[in-house]
């Protein structure tokens, strides 16, 4: 008597071959999804668009950005087209992302922290609400005059603009700037042999310098007049060009500013700063208290308000957060303060104050590829950036 027997092999059990497209689909996916991981986690690949960070970084100089430096940042928008931020290519006001599941800031391990004159990507803090074109392009705040004629965008921290800065104050540093020279905690900090100051150059017998001399001194060519005599013209110089320039003759000093700049954070007419002459400001560190007063209110207003999430009132004299009258604050977050290595041609915490620590992405590593007007600059590619 038998129990068992064997199985007959059922027919058509072949495995079926996968067609061409499906191979594709499943090689674009998986492609999608590894290089999704890497940028989350990993590194990032971004370019440099402006002449803010010369001549540490120059424009169309494409960076690699490490995450694991200080540790990935999880999303705050998990749900999220692959490869984009904040805009849809071609369809204004489209959002390639959804704020149906938000999370909180989270940053999982690192190598370390920021350190003082790491050079720095991250979140614009004041890009939380931008105006966009027809276009889709983001618009200065002076439109804000024509708003029927644009839409406002708001945005998570995850999804604003990219910059990139050098880190000059860390937590619990105060900072001060005289004569364009940087003090920290009153330590008077080196510039960078790659930053460059606005120098003035006071030569009757020079109008400009000669194009053979701006090219080995790599000095950019965009220069103007200064006064109408013409016998005074500025150029972004390193210490290095200037001390050269000095050497041959030339008769030349920083360019200063002297005037009030009511574009200086935190636009209070109690500040008389500008970008030469700035602070002392202290840069807050997550548990430090400070004592509220009418005159330094302004300096702390966005962070209370905006980076904290509470609510703020100053209104009548008074100081109220969350309807309860304050005199002091405890910060909940680190902040650093961010400088570019071109002083003179820079928009950073002087024009728009803290960085929250949650709008960090990561340290500027190495540029991979660097293109210049027309040709590639091979002796920038594969260079680390310090």
């Amino acid at each position: 008597m038998k129990f068992f027997s064997p199985r007959k092999p059922a027919a058509n059990t072949e495995k079926k071959k996968k067609s061409l497209l499906r191979e594709w689909i499943d090689a674009v996916v998986f492609a999608v999804i590894v290089a999704t991981l890497i940028r989350t986690f990993l590194f990032e690949a971004f370019v440099i668009p402006s002449p803010s960070m010369e001549q540490t970084l120059l424009v169309n100089d494409y960076i690699f950005v490490s995450k694991v430096s200080y540790g990935p940042r999880i999303p705050n928008t998990p749900l999220a087209i692959p490869f984009t931020n904040a805009t849809m290519p071609f369809f204004v006001g489209v959002k390639p992302y959804s704020t149906a599941v938000k999370w909180p800031f989270m940053r999982l391990p690192g190598f370390g922290k920021p350190k003082r004159n790491d050079v720095i990507v991250f979140n614009l803090p004041i890009g939380d609400s931008v105006l966009l074109n027809k276009k889709g392009e983001e618009v200065d705040y002076y439109h804000e005059l024509y708003k029927e004629r644009y839409l406002l965008d708001v945005r998570p921290v995850d999804k604003r603009a990219t910059w990139i800065k050098r880190c000059i104050g860390l937590p619990g540093d105060t900072i001060t700037i005289r004569d364009a020279m940087i003090s920290v905690n009153g330590q008077p900090q080196v510039l960078p042999p790659t930053s460059e100051l606005k120098y003035v150059i006071i030569d009757n017998s020079c109008k400009t310098l000669p194009d053979s001399l701006r090219k080995a001194l790599r000095i950019d060519s965009n220069f103007y007049q200064f006064y109408a005599d013409s016998t005074k013209t500025l150029y972004n110089l390193t210490a290095e060009a200037s001390e050269k320039l000095r050497k041959m003759g030339y008769r030349m000093e920083v360019f200063l500013s002297t005037e009030k700049d009511r574009r200086m954070f935190p636009y209070d007419t109690m500040y008389a700063w500008n970008r030469d002459h700035y602070g002392p400001v202290y840069v807050p560190k997550k548990g430090d208290v400070v004592q509220l007063t009418n005159e330094n209110i302004g300096l702390y207003t966005r962070i209370i308000a905006s980076y904290e999430g509470n609510k703020l009132d100053t209104t009548k004299g008074r100081i109220l957060i969350n309807g309860v009258p304050a005199s002091s604050y405890k910060f909940k977050m680190n902040y650093y303060w961010m400088m570019g290595d071109n002083r003179h041609n820079s928009e950073d915490s002087r024009y728009w104050g803290f960085l929250p620590e949650d709008h960090i992405v990561g340290k500027a590593s190495l540029i991979w590829l660097s293109v210049g007007p027309g040709n590639i600059r091979w002796r920038r590619m594969l260079h680390f950036i310090q």
